[in-house]
């Protein structure tokens, strides 16, 4: 249960970083996007975690209990989460950096991915962090449906009226979260060594 649930929380996780870094570029360079993508991604944030489970399927027609619900239904909630933060993390990146790189020759997408990115990524961590989080907890309401992890011991534990599962469920849920959230500082702090030199 707790192997799935690592799963079923960080993949979508991951996928969800790499469509928010997508969208939140087009945010930074066009202002009449951002508007339209903050609005967008919080109205989607809005959607009941249960609904949105139970309609995936209808929508992309797999089984009611398939785990690619819940992996879909978080890498929504997830990119809806972090598309702000990305845009504010690139929008924190001093202008001045981004000009001398501009003409030093470096072209858009060599300046995003080795300049703005990279220096980025204290502010983005943040968001990533709170993403890693919530998704861990949104996946116990997945077992409302029957997908696993560690929610099923909430629904075991409810229905047999037997605490002892859950227990253990906010337990192992709770070291979860505070595991990998250490796992992305110590990754933050990994790609951003220059922080460190500052410090010292």
């Amino acid at each position: 249960m707790l192997l799935q649930h690592v799963y079923l929380s960080l993949l979508p996780l991951v996928i969800a970083v790499v469509l928010a870094i997508v969208l939140g570029l087009l945010g930074h360079r066009y202002r009449q996007v951002n508007s339209t993508l903050v609005t967008l991604a919080n109205a989607i944030y809005t959607v009941p975690s249960l609904a949105l489970f139970a309609i995936i399927p209808a929508v992309i027609g797999t089984q009611v209990l398939d785990p690619l619900n819940v992996v879909i239904a978080l890498t929504i909630y997830t990119t809806a989460l972090l598309v702000r933060p990305v845009v504010d993390a690139l929008d924190a990146v001093p202008t001045h950096v981004t000009a001398a790189a501009t003409a030093m020759g470096f072209r858009p997408w060599r300046l995003f991915l080795t300049v703005e990115l990279p220096l980025s990524v204290p502010v983005l961590a943040a968001g990533v962090r709170v993403g890693a989080v919530s998704n861990i907890s949104l996946v116990s309401v997945g077992a409302l449906i029957g997908t696993g992890g560690l929610g099923v011991l909430f629904t075991d534990g409810f229905r047999q009226r037997y605490l002892a599962p859950i227990v253990i469920g906010i337990v192992l849920t709770l070291v979860l979260a505070l595991v990998v959230d250490l796992l992305l500082v110590g990754l933050r702090r990994l790609l951003t060594p220059w922080t460190r030199a500052g410090r010292a």
